[in-house]
């Protein structure tokens, strides 16, 4: 198979031509090769192509091995599998996606699994999720921020009473992050600048500003 040789080709150009045609002819022999180019791919559009060629596959086999990859101690290798889970769709996920993953410290894996979350939590388990995902509030950089907020506003009123408390956090970052996950919820349209502006001024408000970037600039929270 020409896709098995040019996967790891040096060019991405090539590499994202060898994921379309995976995808395009689908083989058994390739499920294993597609899952290990996700682990070291460099290049954000071809690992996105390696998801789809992947989808493309036998589903129950792919979905077999993803779950094994969950558990790699290489972080893209887990970042990339919950990815493709979460397009897939497929409940028997779900067990996968633990406290520990959805808290990895590993940003990339953390938002992954929070994008996988939403998309498999079961009826009934929304509020234990919506408590992990609230014990993570206040964590990382603007774009991490901003995923957890989206994930938590997802989770609708599951989410409501765990952001609300957050919200009233002695923790300024937690708290200004709850309160522009409040009002991202109010207004999902809205710019997230606009919501972390107005959460900065509900803190400041209550005596308790929250530290600027070494730089000088607004702390970006979501």
């Amino acid at each position: 198979m020409p896709e098995l040789r040019t996967l790891a080709a040096t060019t991405p150009s090539a590499r994202l031509a060898a994921a379309m045609a995976a995808g395009a002819r689908p083989h058994p022999d390739l499920i294993e090769p597609l899952v290990q180019r996700c682990s070291v791919e460099p290049d954000a559009y071809v690992r996105d192509m390696l998801s789809w060629a992947l989808i493309r596959q036998d589903r129950s086999t792919v979905v077999d091995r993803l779950l094994r990859e969950v558990g790699s101690p290489v972080a893209q290798a887990r970042s990339q599998a919950l990815h493709t889970l979460s397009k897939l769709a497929d409940v028997r996920a779900w067990p996968v996606v633990t406290r520990r993953i959805l808290t990895d410290r590993d940003d990339d894996v953390a938002r992954a699994a929070w994008r996988a979350a939403i998309t498999l939590v079961p009826e009934g388990d929304e509020d234990d999720l919506a408590a992990v995902l609230a014990s993570q509030l206040g964590r990382g950089d603007r774009d991490v921020r901003l995923s957890l907020s989206r994930a938590l506003v997802a989770l609708g009123a599951s989410a409501t009473e765990v952001v609300r408390r957050a919200s009233r956090s002695g923790d300024d970052r937690v708290r200004a992050h709850a309160l522009a996950t409040q009002r991202l919820a109010e207004d999902p349209s809205a710019d997230s600048e606009v919501a972390v502006a107005q959460a900065r001024r509900v803190v400041a408000l209550h005596g308790a500003p929250v530290p600027p970037r070494p730089d000088g600039d607004t702390l970006h929270l979501c």
